[in-house]
């Protein structure tokens, strides 16, 4: 026994220690789905420093947002909550169909201000916090990342183009002319880390890119469409490829700026997506738009419950937790990172909010671990590129619930069939009413909001979309093509 626990001791004595309060570097991109950079098989657009945190990381194979557009899983991520318990459940304002068979529940239109932020509690443990991008969670300086726990902001809303964008908060300098936004916001971080290199620090990049309109530097573009034509392809779309590499130099920069500050061993890199991949806009019409991207062999889309809209990269390098190389499988979920950080940062949970993640740390340290989590469920009660439905996913088994007052369900068993392409609803029939029972219960506990029967129904104009923000019919036919390349404009 002696001799087992001095082997114990001595394999634990030449294993590094994980930092006291490592530094935590958050980068949530916009849109980018599973399929879409090179370590998870995208053999057309060129991600080599994505790739190569994953190299010197850990690649979760079956991460999902915890919604499936933007809003929601921005809520999940700051409260630690599944969002449906807030009512963020589109995203911000939203649009609605006014003539079909249901009406859809109104979103929250902000992250309340007594919701206690990742932020907030990391602050409590010593962390200089940074917001740099996409916000999302509330319009107006009241609802802003400086009222919500982030030191220093800046809060960028626009384009990707060079000057199409502007940038508000704590941060005062503007871009150069000839800035594209993803190298804007990589420059600001750069400039964070240097900063605040003497103390453990947070900081969070939400780019815009790789989000609708697609536009990206002209050469680039060229590039992929030289590329897709040697090798027979449409997709991804060349504009959208040129995004993700420049979206892939912004993380270069931000490793080159933590290795040049001497921070890689006591510094923990998140890469990840809000929502699964975009293949084309919601309100499409022939000629208006083009197409983005397939997450095959994924089914469905951003703003579906189907794999393609909710399932996402996710990559995470800690030199002194992750080894290097490994993978995880074990189903995971965007709210779980609020208590993971909190849990490697030593510090405490809100006694006052409900927690729904769960801390990763277990898989972190051994990518083959389990978690005690009984399934992971999703609640998009809203017309975009589906119908409204809510999910279960309980091991293997996934169900997807319509909330149209069709009763649609459908159920797939994942490990045999990734791409859902055999609903096994007579086969399965057991397993629907257990799952139904437990997604039924689940809505209840979060006091999730429903879809209602719409007295207005009427079939002829079902396919309307209207906007939130004016009260308005979708003009859909009149929208013109993404702009391609800064040329255009």
């Amino acid at each position: 026994m002696k001799k087992l626990l001095l082997t114990l001791a001595l394999l634990a004595a030449a294993l590094p220690a994980a930092a006291e309060k490592p530094n935590i570097i958050f980068i949530f991109i916009d849109d980018l789905g599973w399929k879409d950079i090179g370590c998870y098989g995208n053999d057309v657009t060129e991600t080599p420093r994505i790739d190569q945190l994953a190299k010197e990381g850990m690649r979760f194979t079956d991460f999902y947002a915890s919604g499936a557009v933007c809003s929601p899983t921005r809520c999940a991520v700051q409260s630690g909550q599944n969002q449906a318990r807030i009512g963020i459940t589109a995203h911000i304002p939203g649009h609605w169909r006014p003539f079909e068979r249901v009406i859809t529940p109104l979103t929250t239109m902000a992250l309340p201000l007594d919701t206690i932020t990742v932020a907030e509690t990391l602050k409590q443990s010593g962390y200089s916090t940074g917001y740099v991008g996409k916000w999302h969670l509330g319009s107006g300086p009241e609802f802003a990342p400086d009222k919500q726990g982030y030191d220093y902001t800046a809060e960028i809303n626009g384009a990707h183009l060079p000057t199409k964008f502007r940038v508000r908060g704590t941060e005062t300098r503007q871009p150069e002319k000839d800035q594209f936004r993803t190298e804007f916001e990589g420059q600001l971080c750069a400039d964070f880390i240097r900063n605040n290199k003497d103390k453990p620090f947070f900081l969070f990049l939400s780019p815009f890119t790789v989000h609708i309109p697609l536009a990206a530097e002209s050469g680039l573009v060229e590039k992929y469409q030289k590329k897709n034509k040697e090798m027979g392809r449409e997709l991804p779309n060349p504009i959208y490829s040129a995004m993700i590499e420049q979206c892939d130099d912004m993380v270069g920069e931000i490793v080159d700026a933590v290795e040049k500050e001497g921070l890689s061993e006591k510094t923990m890199i998140i890469f990840t997506s809000d929502n699964g991949g975009l293949y084309r806009r919601y309100d499409y019409q022939p000629h208006a738009d083009d197409d983005v991207a397939t997450q095959a062999p994924l089914k469905g889309e951003k703003g579906s419950l189907h794999e393609g809209g909710i399932r996402v990269p996710m990559i995470v390098k800690y030199p002194p937790l992750v080894k290097a190389g490994t993978t995880c499988p074990e189903p995971t979920i965007s709210h779980d990172f609020y208590p993971t950080f909190v849990d490697l940062a030593g510090g405490k949970l809100p006694e006052t909010q409900t927690i729904d993640g769960f801390s990763l740390k277990p898989l972190l340290a051994d990518g083959s671990a389990k978690l005690e989590r009984a399934a992971l469920h999703w609640h998009y009660p809203h017309y975009h590129h589906d119908r409204p439905a809510s999910a279960i996913r309980e091991r293997d088994w996934k169900m997807i619930e319509y909330l149209d007052g069709t009763g649609d369900v459908e159920i797939y068993h994942l490990a045999q069939d990734i791409g859902e392409s055999k609903n096994l609803l007579e086969e399965r029939k057991g397993k629907i009413a257990d799952l139904k029972k437990k997604l039924n219960s689940w809505r209840h506990r979060v006091s999730a909001r429903m879809p209602i029967p719409n007295p207005s129904h009427d079939p002829k104009r079902a396919a309307e979309w209207w906007s939130m923000r004016n009260g308005k019919p979708v003009d859909s036919a009149a929208r013109t093509r993404f702009p391609p390349t800064e040329k255009d404009l």
